[in-house]
Formats: C-alpha cells, sequence, structure tokens
C-alpha cells in the first residue's frame, strides 16, 4: 500500500515531494494562524477576515498575469522564486504590528502561493507526458494531503503549549517549508518557456476561451463541497444533529486519509477526456448522494444514529470528490493548449479560491439556515453541473481540434513555401 503511494523516480518524484514539505508548513499555519492573528499579533477578528479576503481577492486577480509569467519566464524559476516570497511574508508575519502591514504580508503571501501553485502545474505539463498528467496528479495531491495531515498534527502541538514561542516555531516552519520546497523544485528539469508570439493574431488569452471559462465555471459549482467540514459541518452537526462534536475531527481524519491512500488508486481510470468527463459525472452522483444522507442525519434523536449516518455520508462524499478531482485534473490539462499551462491552470485553480470564499456564507445558508431541503438542493446542484460539463467539453475538445488542424495547416504551408524558395534559389545561382 505504502509502496504503491511513491510516485516514480524523476519529476514525478521531485513534484510530489515539494508538494508534501510545502504543505506540511501549510498545515501548521492553517491550525494556528487564525489565533496567532488575534491574540498574539492583536489583530481583531474582523481586521483578520478583512485583510485575509482582501488578500485572496487580489491573488485571484493576479492569478492569470502570474500564470503567464511562468508561461513566458519558465515554470520552474517562477515557483522557486514565488515561494521564496512566500517564506518571507510569513516570516514577516511575526514583526506585523499595524493593519496596513498585515494587508501587505498578507496579499504577498496570497499572490505568490497562488502563483507558485499555478506554475507548480505549468511544470507537471511540461515535465510529464500527456496521458500520465493525470495519475501523477494523484499521486501530488495525495502527498497534499499527507503534508496537510502532518502539518495539522504539529500544529495541534502548538495549540496545545499555546503560548507566543509556540506559535512563532509554527510561522517559522511554514516558512521554512516555502524555502524547502522552492530547493526541491530548483531539482526539477527545466520547462522551456514559451517564446513571445507576435506574429500569431489568433494566440489568444484564457480569458478568451470560452468553453474553457464554462468548464471551469461549471468546476466552481461543483468545488461547492470544499468548505463542508471546515464550515458547514460544524455548525449541522451542533444545531441539527444529536451526533457528538468530536465526530467532526473523525469525519475530517476520514477525508485526508482517503485521498492520501486512495486518490492514486482512483485516478487510474482516467486516460482521456471522455473518461474524465464519465468521472466527473459519476463523481457529483456519489457527492449529491452524500448529500442526501446528511440531510437524514438530523431525524434520530439517537447519537449513534446520527454519527453513522455522518460517517456514511462522509465517506460516499470522499469517494466522490477524488472521483471529480480526478476528472477535472485530465480536463484542466486537456483542454489547455500547448505552451499555456500557467495561465490556464491558474485561471481553472481559481475555481477553489472562489469556492472557499463564497461557499462559507452560501453553504451557511443553504444548509444551517434551510436544514434538510438545503442540502437536496446542494445535491441537485452538483449533478446538474455535472451533466452540463460534458458538453462544454466537446465543446472545448472541437476548439482545440480545431486550433491543432490550423496550426498543422499553416506549418505544412510555412515548410512548403520554404522548399519553393530554396529551389528558386538554386536555380538562379545556375
Amino acid at each position: 500500500m505504502i509502496k504503491g503511494l511513491i510516485p516514480p523516480p524523476g519529476p514525478a518524484r521531485i513534484l510530489a515531494l515539494a508538494q508534501l514539505v510545502c504543505r506540511t508548513g501549510d498545515g501548521a499555519y492553517y491550525i494556528c494562524a487564525a489565533l496567532f492573528f488575534t491574540r498574539i499579533a492583536g489583530l481583531s477578528p474582523v481586521q483578520m477576515g478583512f485583510g485575509l479576503t482582501v488578500a485572496w481577492s487580489v491573488a485571484l486577480a493576479l492569478s492569470v498575469p502570474m500564470g503567464h509569467l511562468a508561461d513566458r519566464k519558465g515554470p520552474r524559476g517562477t515557483a522557486a522564486a514565488l515561494f521564496v516570497c512566500a517564506a518571507l511574508a510569513v516570516a514577516s508575519y511575526l514583526f506585523v504590528s499595524s493593519f496596513a502591514a498585515f494587508i501587505v504580508a498578507a496579499c504577498v503571501y496570497a499572490v505568490s502561493q497562488r502563483g507558485g501553485s499555478a506554475a507548480q502545474q505549468a511544470m507537471l505539463a511540461g515535465l510529464v507526458s500527456k496521458g500520465q498528467v493525470t495519475q501523477i496528479r494523484a499521486y501530488v495531491q495525495s502527498s497534499y494531503n499527507a503534508g496537510l495531515a502532518v502539518g495539522a498534527g504539529l500544529g495541534g502541538l502548538v495549540l496545545v503549549f499555546d503560548v507566543r514561542e509556540a506559535y512563532y516555531a509554527a510561522f517559522v516552519l511554514n516558512a521554512l517549508a516555502f524555502l524547502g520546497a522552492a530547493l526541491v523544485l530548483s531539482r526539477a528539469p527545466a520547462v522551456p518557456p514559451r517564446a513571445a508570439s507576435s506574429s500569431k493574431p489568433k494566440d489568444k488569452s484564457v480569458f478568451k476561451d470560452r468553453p474553457y471559462i464554462v468548464v471551469s465555471i461549471l468546476n466552481t459549482l461543483m468545488l461547492l463541497h470544499l468548505p463542508l467540514v471546515d464550515i458547514a459541518l460544524p455548525l449541522w452537526i451542533s444545531t441539527h444533529t444529536s451526533a457528538p462534536m468530536w465526530l467532526l475531527s473523525v469525519l475530517f481524519m476520514l477525508n485526508t486519509v482517503a485521498v492520501v491512500f486512495f486518490q492514486v488508486r482512483i485516478s487510474r481510470g482516467v486516460t482521456s477526456l471522455t473518461s474524465a468527463t464519465r468521472y466527473v459525472f459519476l463523481g457529483s452522483v456519489l457527492l449529491a448522494g452524500g448529500c442526501m444522507v446528511f440531510a437524514f442525519t438530523g431525524v434520530s434523536d439517537s447519537a449513534w444514529v446520527a454519527a453513522g449516518l455522518l460517517l456514511a455520508a462522509a465517506a460516499v462524499m470522499a469517494v466522490g470528490e477524488m472521483m471529480q478531482a480526478a476528472g477535472t485534473w485530465e480536463l484542466s490539462f486537456g483542454l489547455a493548449p500547448p505552451g499555456k499551462h500557467g495561465q490556464y491552470q491558474a485561471f481553472f485553480g481559481n475555481g477553489t479560491t472562489v469556492a472557499e470564499m463564497v461557499g462559507p456564507l452560501a453553504l451557511t445558508g443553504l444548509i444551517v439556515y434551510w436544514g434538510p431541503p438545503g442540502w437536496i438542493l446542494l445535491g441537485v446542484l452538483f449533478v446538474v453541473a455535472a451533466v452540463a460539463m460534458r458538453p462544454a467539453v466537446h465543446w472545448g475538445a472541437r476548439v482545440r481540434n480545431t486550433e491543432a488542424a490550423e496550426a498543422a495547416e499553416a506549418a505544412a504551408g510555412t515548410a512548403a513555401a520554404g522548399t519553393r524558395t530554396g529551389v528558386s534559389g538554386g536555380s538562379a545561382d545556375d
């Protein structure tokens, strides 16, 4: 089992190791950040929330330009440089003494982290053959979750000690983790940067790629399951069920461990756009099924019944999440044109940021205040988005095929013109 979690030697292993190192620091940071900012740095909860919202909004706006930078300058160097910037931003939190300084540091951190992640995806696309992208992405995702789990455990130790020095240690760990990830990535083979193409008027950006935009929006709707464990379930369990609150930690660990051990195995079935679309649909059906089970967890007054239903729903949704993720990875890479994976992956990855920004408010109103009908409506939304995904993917595939045919025709014409020029030149010399 453990051997199957280790990616093959070469670029795949380097990318997975960088993710493991980086997310170990992030896991400790996520556990400790709220208490550090409010109790150690002296910010109010409102200041902290507003500052982080501003930071991630800036990161959202700059993600595609940062991805374009990775395409033009080379993703390896861009990713390493941005992770160094993220390390400096995290380290600067230790010296934050004002709200304005916090916003600046948070913006640098958010932009660097999002931009570095997009550059990593561009490295993956450039270093791995097209048929292996989803499989290697699964290894990287397993490393992602494993790192978060280890980091969360270290962050839990910080909360046990609950002293200033322990919080400082967590932030120093996160900064060192970013530096370590940058060092690991620098050992990967370089991906050639994409040359400027001023001679190609049809060389459009992702913002003009309508089918890719539609696929990305549908993916964002399906990613609304992301804030469930962090935001919606704690409130749902405490207000609508008789299950004990400590069960929440079990649900979190169930999801994390499932991805670590089974994401690679589940992703093996995704080998093309067709199989990816099928996985997205089946995964969304399972997500909807989990929502239906969650809707009935408050029916019984028995804590055991409620706990059993919650565990069953979480297990079903974990499988659905892994299937949906594997399918959308293949779509995000397969529908992106060659040489533009930096900006395209940045744009597609914005779905996660949007879901995490909008999801808490949407899920709180939909589930906590509306109750079981809200769960059912959320499940229906997942299925509807998955059904709409199929024609959107077919649309995107047709656009890519047309562009490839036009490029091949243009290349053939250029070659033919060169041949004619060479023959004509030879006759003149004779």
